[in-house]
């Protein structure tokens, strides 16, 4: 320590004479001297590295400001507040340091009015950005008044840095020159005193020079980039202890500084994948969407259950790739979830099952297993499923379907059943829309038979079959005997009732691929594809007795019996397209009937001849 090496001089002094005396004075003064000199070597060390601070500090906040500006992402501006906090503190700190030196002061003062106008700029901007003005705080980075602010605080900190390293390097020069002039002190002693201060200096020497190679080490390592290079072990001396631990606390700023540096590139480097992973998440939710509006125009311009299922079929797998799966559409009637379409290989029953078998229409969301165990199974499924997705198709709390898949749905696919159970939901409550006005377009609203609209279209078509294939094709026109009299006895509406018993008869005892139609008043048409009038007369005589059995009854009123009259008629090749003559035909066989006695079927006789 100096304390001691003093002592040892003082010792020596004593013993020596008046010359031992004045040369301890001597030393005692440089000693002294050296002692300031090296305060004010650590003086400027504080000065340097609160200036570094200050600066690193401003930039910190800089990096966190335009972090949550680009990101929103509010750890980028956790950081703004205390690092312009520290960065005023330190600007502030350095005007109290340089009161000493009017040059260095006035410095100091200007980069306080640069960094506190830095600072304002930013916490200006961070407080936009946290208001969720992220438009205005990107402008305002962008007008480059901050980029202007900083370099005038990097040219002022520089200016301030290198006077400081000037007057650090002077006093550096001032302690080496007093140990010179120690160093004389000692040779021009007497031998003795020479001696004893040789010994002395070569202490002092060692005491230094340990210090000091220690301390030139550990900044070659530094320089040479180990920044966790420190001066560690004993100083000697109570100046070196607080070089000592001065430099280590800058080399600690200098390092954090870099830390700091290195994580906010980390960040942006994280943001800027975190942005890039966004836009190709965007992308694919744009391709998925116009796949989906390719679908939804599809389903639309759909006419039949068909064509809806084959749509299905075909874009359900594009959306949802690799999933199996199956639409099943409810069915009023029956109050049955019914197949309508499936893909991936997946197999359904074609019987449906009820609503309350799956757990999604019950709760009205998603209901999946994951993994056997990780919820309960919808009996539809199987006990032996261990991973579907089942997800309910809704329209104003109405049950229009569920949408059944085989696999786990992740994260993203999330998104895309979202939307395409929508469009499905969407579609399906579409096309029962239409189906509904269709059905009112060619129904007779009081019987429920098919018009005379659907009639003219239907026979068209099956004559235009018929002409292609060589089958035969059969139309029976028949109505009501005496249908007048009970609109006269009973009213119009007990007329109604007998039409509307007479047309279900007709519906029910006719096979399904016959199509009756209401052709006007008590008048019905049926037509009978790939069916001659020979094979065709056997069941129309059925029907007839039938009819004939009937006791209609309004009420509690008995309206009497009914009984009809028929009319066949085959269509020929020599007949119009339009099926005018073949209706004709078939009325005048009609008319025959009737002729005859009424109650009994005519054929025509070219259906005969044939």
């Amino acid at each position: 320590m100096v304390g001691s090496l003093s002592h040892r001089i003082v010792l020596l002094c004593a013993a020596l004479a008046g010359l031992i005396v004045i040369l301890a004075g001597a030393l005692l003064t440089v000693t002294v001297q050296m002692h300031n000199d090296l305060g004010w070597l650590d003086h400027s060390s504080r000065v340097l590295r609160t200036a570094n601070h200050a600066l690193g500090s401003l930039r910190v906040a800089e990096s966190g400001q335009r972090g949550f500006t680009l990101t929103h992402n509010p750890d980028f501006a956790r950081a703004v507040g205390p690092a312009l906090a520290a960065a005023r503190r330190d600007s502030a700190e350095l005007v109290t340091l340089t009161t000493d030196n009017g040059e260095q002061n006035e410095r100091a003062r200007q980069l306080q009015v640069l960094v506190n106008g830095r600072a304002d700029t930013l916490e200006a901007t961070a407080n936009l950005a946290r208001r969720g003005a992220f438009d205005q705080a990107r402008q305002a980075t962008a007008a480059g008044r901050g980029l202007e602010l900083m370099q005038l605080v990097d040219a002022k900190v520089n200016d301030l840095l290198l006077d400081e390293r000037a007057l650090a390097g002077d006093r550096m020069a001032a302690v080496e020159q007093l140990l010179r002039v120690t160093r004389w002190l000692v040779i021009l002693g007497t031998p003795l005193t020479l001696l004893m201060l040789a010994l002395v200096a070569r202490s002092l020497i060692l005491r230094i020079r340990r210090p000091v190679g220690a301390m030139l080490a550990v900044m070659g390592d530094l320089g040479a980039g180990q920044r966790h290079a420190r001066i560690s072990g004993e100083m000697g001396s109570r100046e070196f202890e607080r070089l000592a631990s001065g430099y280590n606390a800058m080399a600690d700023e200098l390092q954090r500084a870099v830390a700091n540096q290195a994580e906010a590139a980390e960040n942006l480097r994280a943001a800027n994948a975190a942005l890039s992973h966004n836009a190709d998440t965007l992308r694919e939710r744009g391709e998925v969407i116009e796949i989906l509006g390719g679908m939804a125009h599809r389903m639309q311009a759909a006419r039949t259950d068909d064509e809806l299922a084959a749509i299905i079929r075909v874009f359900v797998p594009r959306v949802l790739p690799q999933i199996p799966g199956a639409l099943f559409v409810h069915n009023n009637s029956r109050n049955l979830l019914v197949p309508t379409a499936t893909w991936g290989g997946l197999e359904s029953e074609q019987t449906g099952f009820a609503p309350e078998e799956c757990w999604a229409l019950r709760r009205g969301q998603s209901h999946y297993v994951d993994e056997p165990g990780s919820d309960i199974v919808c009996p539809h499924v199987g006990a032996g499923a261990d991973h579907y997705h089942c997800e309910p198709l809704l329209a104003g709390g109405e049950v229009i379907g569920v949408l059944y898949l085989k696999g786990t749905i992740g994260t993203e696919n999330r998104f895309r059943l979202a939307v395409l159970s929508e469009n499905i939901a969407s579609a399906l409550v579409n096309h029962r829309l239409q189906r509904g006005l269709r059905e009112q377009t060619i129904r007779d609203p009081l019987t429920g038979l098919f018009n005379r609209r659907y009639l003219e279209e239907t026979l068209a078509l099956e004559m235009a079959r018929a002409s292609r294939s060589g089958a035969p094709l059969t139309v029976v026109m028949c109505d009501i005997d005496h249908f007048k009299r009970f609109n006269d006895e009973f009213g119009h509406d007990a007329g109604d009732q007998v039409l509307q018993t007479v047309a279900a008869e007709l519906r029910r005892r006719f096979r399904d691929g016959d199509v009756v139609c209401r052709f006007g008043g008590e008048e019905f048409v049926v037509i009978a594809p790939a069916t001659d009038a020979n094979v065709l007369s056997a069941r129309v005589e059925e029907v007839r007795q039938a009819i004939s059995l009937l006791t209609v009854r309004q009420g509690e009123r008995a309206l009497g019996s009914v009984t009809m009259s028929f009319g066949l008629a085959t269509w020929a090749p020599g007949m119009d397209r339009e099926g005018i003559a073949l209706l004709k035909a078939a009325d005048a066989a009609l008319y025959a009937a009737k002729r005859d006695g009424r109650n009994r079927l005519v054929i025509d006789p070219q259906a005969l001849a044939a």
